[in-house]
């Protein structure tokens, strides 16, 4: 019998041994290298991939956002994905692909009435938009319904209506959207994209210069 208990003893004073070294391994020395790593190396991504305008933080390059003026360039529709009062940033109850099927006549409308909206938004006096030349991106929302990026097309079909707005030339904003145009990740996968949040951020900065 007092072999029993000593043995029971000596097996849960072990377990609780193991048990402390692994929580310190693993609970507090693993992550506090993890994060001491990826601070020293990839501090902006480990941060959230933040964005800065005049010294604050306005958004992350990974989360699209729809709240822009028509004075800056305008991201992919969000539609279908609710709306949550409280998130006015985002107007958007979750993340999420809207899951309308092609010929679902809900999406042809939606398609419809962007494209209009885009052609209506972008032609000015000097520049008329064709519907033709409205990009799939500029009237389709993406699988999450946060995407970040727009197409080089869609950038470049708003250049005139920027540009008309911030008194700035076609030429100056044109180029600006020359040099956030980032291409296929590892020059293979994905398509070339633009990155909203830090070309607008961008744009205002050229548009206080001017």
């Amino acid at each position: 019998m007092n072999n029993s208990v000593v043995n029971t003893a000596r097996l849960l004073s072990a377990g609780l041994r193991a048990l402390l070294v692994l929580t310190v391994l693993t609970g507090i020395l693993y992550p506090l290298a993890v994060t001491g790593v990826a601070q020293a190396l990839f501090g902006n991504k480990a941060n959230g991939s933040e964005v800065k305008a005049e010294g604050k933080v306005v958004g992350s390059s990974l989360i699209g956002q729809q709240d822009y003026s028509l004075d800056y360039f305008q991201p992919r529709p969000a539609n279908g994905l609710g709306e949550n009062p409280v998130n006015t940033q985002y107007k958007l109850i979750l993340s999420g692909a809207t899951n309308r099927s092609a010929d679902n006549p809900e999406l042809i409308k939606w398609v419809k009435e962007a494209k209009a909206k885009v052609v209506k938004e972008n032609s000015t006096a000097d520049y008329k938009v064709r519907p033709s030349e409205v990009p799939a991106d500029a009237v389709t929302s993406s699988g999450s319904g946060l995407d970040p990026n727009i197409s080089p097309a869609y950038a470049e079909l708003q250049v005139h209506r920027v540009a008309e707005r911030n008194d700035l030339s076609v030429t100056q904003v044109e180029k600006l959207v020359e040099d956030h145009i980032q291409g296929r990740t590892l020059g293979f996968m994905g398509e070339p994209r633009v990155n909203l949040l830090e070309l607008n951020v961008a744009l205002k900065e050229l548009a206080a210069k001017s």
